[in-house]
């Protein structure tokens, strides 16, 4: 990059004069030694020769600058130009860059402007340094200060999808791979088994504006995002999120990508400030990883039928069991970020167990068999019916079971199920051929209305409710409406 000054209207043409003149005083210079006419000339006494002076003019392309009286002079500027620069920027090999020309002149009468001339070479002369051009896709995209900061930036770059310790292990084995085999994954390991960019990288001498060298991290910034500073924009009074988009080019649906915190339902106000930036990678790394690990496999659940139980009853005949397999999968990621799995090799090691369930398919019947089994699981009677405490006993008390559970003493339909006064708790079943069973004094109830039941099923458990002096269940048995002794029907 060139600075020159802003020259007034004369200036400008003498400057163009100047440009005339330099031309074609570089032109007769080099006619004349071309001619060997210089070596010709002579003069008339040594004297003449004395007064001979050499100049300098200093062209910036085809620019005439103007002409020192004194070449150490340009290069005072140079050296004074460098330290400027180093004091700002410490151990960077700098050099002056050979933007301009030097032709000298011999002449009789020194016509120099050294001041003038000098301030133009202040502004003239550029300083650069030498630097290693990190190269994306053969294009410089940035500077680094040498070849060990590139090599560092390219690790980085690595290391923002993997570990220190796997990238170690993939340059390990990367490098012995040309004398043995990877040896094979073991299990609950995972390795890095490719490194992909999208771009080619490649480090390349050069020279730079010193202030145009980053740092290892701010190259990792502008390789990410593509630039070091994102745009931001303050938001103005009228503004709505899709005008905002549409004034810096950008679709709606872009501008919330780049703003995670906006939302369609966010209220934006003045002052707000959006990222304006859309952000386009020089490169990105993708990492492939091979991982071996021991999983479990879900058992099914499958059910059987079986004629011996009746519908609505089941059991377990099979408990499941997981199995077990051993499998490799290979995992994309980027930016830590899984793109992607995909199943490599699978071995199954244990076999599931299936969990078998059976169901009944036996029809329950409705009707009784007439033939009453006893209602409790033991016991005995502890009040038979009949007169009892002035006033009727109107079946009989069992007390003292092995177990409290109640049995349907035969096939029916329940018919009643509930809270009645002096029973407590009690059950009412209706056996469809002219019997019916009544339980009372029950804890809990196991049954429901309009429920079909077998013989021996339980229907409640013993208790106390109602008017009870303890535990123990109250029998009845009707037949044809008419109340029975139940002892005279019951099997014991």
């Amino acid at each position: 990059m060139f600075f020159h000054k802003y020259r007034s209207h004369e200036d400008r043409i003498s400057n163009r004069r100047g440009k005339f003149v330099g031309r074609t005083q570089k032109i007769l210079l080099s006619m004349l030694l071309a001619a060997g006419i210089g070596a010709n000339i002579t003069y008339s006494t040594s004297a003449k020769t004395e007064e001979l002076s050499t100049v300098y003019h200093i062209y910036s392309e085809d620019e005439y600058i103007g002409a020192l009286s004194d070449e150490s002079k340009l290069e005072q500027v140079k050296e004074e130009k460098l330290e400027q620069t180093a004091s700002k920027f410490d151990n960077l090999p700098l050099s002056i860059k050979e933007n301009y020309s030097v032709v000298p002149e011999r002449v009789f009468t020194v016509g120099t402007n050294d001041q003038a001339v000098i301030e133009e070479l202040q502004e003239l002369l550029a300083v650069e340094a030498e630097a290693v051009a990190v190269m994306v896709d053969e294009e410089p995209a940035l500077y680094v200060h040498d070849q060990e900061a590139y090599e560092e930036v390219i690790r980085k770059l690595k290391l923002q999808s993997m570990t220190e310790e796997e990238l170690v292990d993939f340059e390990a084995r990367e490098k012995a791979t040309a004398t043995a085999a990877v040896p094979p994954l073991k299990e609950n390991e995972t390795r890095v088994v490719d490194i992909f960019m999208s771009a080619n990288l490649e480090a390349k001498d050069g020279k730079v504006a010193p202030q145009e060298i980053l740092s290892v991290d701010e190259a990792i910034v502008l390789l990410n995002k593509g630039t070091l500073e994102e745009k931001k924009y303050t938001v103005q009074a009228g503004d709505v999120v899709g005008k905002i988009a549409n004034k810096h080019g950008m679709a709606t649906a872009e501008l919330f990508e780049i703003n995670p915190e906006l939302t369609e339902k966010t209220i934006i106000r003045p002052g707000d400030e959006l990222n304006v930036t859309m952000l386009e990678p020089y490169v990105e790394v993708q990492v492939h990883f091979e991982t071996k690990k021991r999983k479990n496999i879900s058992y099914k659940k499958v059910t059987e039928e079986d004629n011996s139980l009746y519908k609505g009853e089941k059991k377990i005949k099979q408990k499941g069991a997981q199995g077990e397999k051993i499998v490799t999968e290979r995992i994309r990621k980027m930016d830590g970020q899984v793109l992607g799995k995909s199943v490599k090799e699978e071995e199954i090691v244990v076999e599931p167990k299936n969990e078998v369930t059976v169901i009944g398919t036996k029809e329950m019947p409705s009707r009784g068999v007439g033939s009453f089994q006893w209602p409790t699981v033991g016991g005995y009677v502890s009040s038979p019916m009949g007169a009892r405490w002035g006033r009727m006993h109107r079946g009989i008390d069992i007390a003292r079971p092995s177990a409290r559970t109640i049995l349907a003493s035969d096939n029916g339909v329940v018919t009643a199920v509930g809270w009645d006064g002096s029973y407590g708790n009690r059950i009412i079943v209706n056996h469809n051929n002219g019997y019916q069973t009544l339980y009372a004094h029950l804890a809990s109830m196991d049954v429901k209305v309009g429920q079909t039941v077998a013989q021996g099923q339980k229907i409640g458990v013993m208790g106390t409710t109602g008017h009870s002096t303890g535990i123990h269940l109250h029998f009845e048995v009707t037949k044809n409406g008419t109340l029975i002794d139940p002892l005279t029907v019951l099997n014991k």
